[in-house]
């Protein structure tokens, strides 16, 4: 096989993968990160989205009854996103107890423990993924591919209206 041929068979194979990808997101659930009472979210990104990944204690505060109130009310899954959502949240080594907090933010508020846990910025160590798996399931940078995540400041390596396209 000369090169020029090696360079279409690979293009096409490309081209493939991208349509394939692309066919799998436009039929998965949309989610949401960052959502917080602490942060400004479009009422319109909330609404589309199927998946609300919450951020159980932003910038010291930790969810409010009123906040889990209106987001149950929604009937969207809820999921966790970090704990507090600092960058390098799980860079550090954490135990048991620092996920339980968020999950006992969980249960007193929202009433009911996430099965899925994203950390801020998708940066964890190898240890804190053990622990983190313990508790819930893990959701990476596949997720992030196969699925349209939106963020409230718009703040991902794509803008909001990029996601919706692709």
């Amino acid at each position: 096989m000369n090169a020029r041929r090696i360079l279409v068979v690979l293009s096409v194979v490309i081209l493939v993968i991208l349509a394939v990808i692309w066919l799998i997101r436009l039929f998965s659930e949309r989610q949401l990160d960052d959502l917080s009472p602490e942060i400004p979210c479009s009422p319109r990104l909330v609404e589309k989205s199927d998946v609300l990944y919450v951020i159980p204690r932003f910038n010291g505060w930790s969810l409010s009854k009123d906040f889990c109130n209106k987001t149950l009310a929604l009937n969207k899954t809820i999921a966790m996103h970090g704990i507090t959502h600092e960058y390098g949240e799980f860079l550090v080594p954490r135990n048991s107890s620092y996920i339980e907090q968020g999950i006992e933010i969980f249960l007193g508020c929202l009433n009911l423990t996430a099965r899925n846990f994203k950390p801020g910025q998708l940066v964890i160590t190898s240890e804190n993924k053990k622990i983190i798996r313990r508790y819930m399931n893990l959701d990476l940078k596949l997720n992030q591919i196969l699925h349209k995540v939106y963020h409230c400041d718009d703040s991902g390596i794509f803008p909001n209206w990029l996601i919706d396209i692709f």
